[in-house]
């Protein structure tokens, strides 16, 4: 199988050209490829398959071979592999995922794609559809107490297509991620368990944020789970609509549109290197 190492902000994929490749077990393939010691070593795996709903579409699937709905760092570095590889000559692109079509705007330098704006689409709200588990009559989930592992937090429930939990604390650095991350992965009040992101507000511009992703753990960055924070700031008003997210894998650029009740991210696309491996 060929494939191609990616990532977006450190949060690092296997790319395979499904218009090429054909792969039988991708749950499987994706355990072996993310695997640090004995596969490739990555987040999890995405496919880019032919689509006749969109210019492309993408498939991605989880460290633990579980299929996620959506990644906003893989899907810009979909549109960088399509680009780089000659699949299209556009700059601005759509691309089917299962939380619907993306489009996507292409940067380009020297034939080469070096960063990507994505409208990431609206922000969901209402508990059913996250899903997060609530009271008949509430409406949203807006800094809601919540008990884990003995202790009180408060969270704002987004969904981007898939499930996040926004907590606010005043210091992320020395957050024992590895140790409280599972437990609100697989708190019941997620049925579909869910991705939480730690985040700290330093000014009305700029927060710095972790996040525990479902399937995953703790990975360098997320894209959907910083439209989440930054839209989770936004109800919360402790951001402006422009807000510059700084990861452990480096920044993303979160722009809210009222107009459009749309989440718009930016953020760098890397290859890292292309290879074969029997799978």
């Amino acid at each position: 199988m060929k494939f191609t190492k990616m990532h977006g902000c450190g949060n690092d994929y296997v790319y395979v050209n499904c218009f090429e490749e054909t792969i039988d077990d991708p749950a499987a393939v994706s355990r072996f490829v993310s695997d640090r010691h004995f596969g490739i070593g990555s987040d999890g795996m995405i496919l880019i398959h032919p689509s006749d709903k969109a210019d492309f579409r993408m498939a991605m699937y989880n460290l633990d071979g579980s299929e996620g709905s959506m990644c906003g760092n893989g899907i810009r570095c979909v549109a960088k592999f399509v680009y780089d590889h000659g699949l299209t000559d556009q700059t601005r692109i759509t691309v089917e995922t299962k939380a619907g079509i993306k489009t996507l705007d292409l940067k380009v330098k020297d034939g080469l794609v070096e960063e990507v704006t994505v409208d990431m689409g609206a922000p969901i709200l209402e508990p059913e559809r996250i899903p997060v588990k609530s009271p008949a009559n509430m409406v949203a989930v807006i800094d809601e107490p919540i008990q884990v592992d003995g202790e009180e937090y408060r969270i704002t429930c987004v969904s981007m297509g898939n499930p996040h939990a926004v907590v606010f604390v005043e210091d992320t650095e020395n957050l024992d991620l590895a140790a409280i991350g599972p437990k609100f992965e697989n708190h019941e009040m997620f049925p579909d368990r869910v991705n939480t992101e730690f985040v700290h507000v330093i000014d009305r511009n700029t927060v710095s944020m972790r996040v525990w992703e479902r399937g995953s753990g703790e990975t360098l960055a997320c894209g959907t789970g910083t439209c989440a924070c930054v839209y989770a700031c936004i109800l919360n008003k402790l951001t402006e609509d422009d807000v510059l997210v700084h990861l452990l894998g480096g920044d993303l650029k979160i722009r809210y549109d009222r107009e459009r009740h749309t989440m718009i991210m930016t953020g760098p696309a890397t290859t890292v290197f292309e290879g074969e491996i029997d799978i």
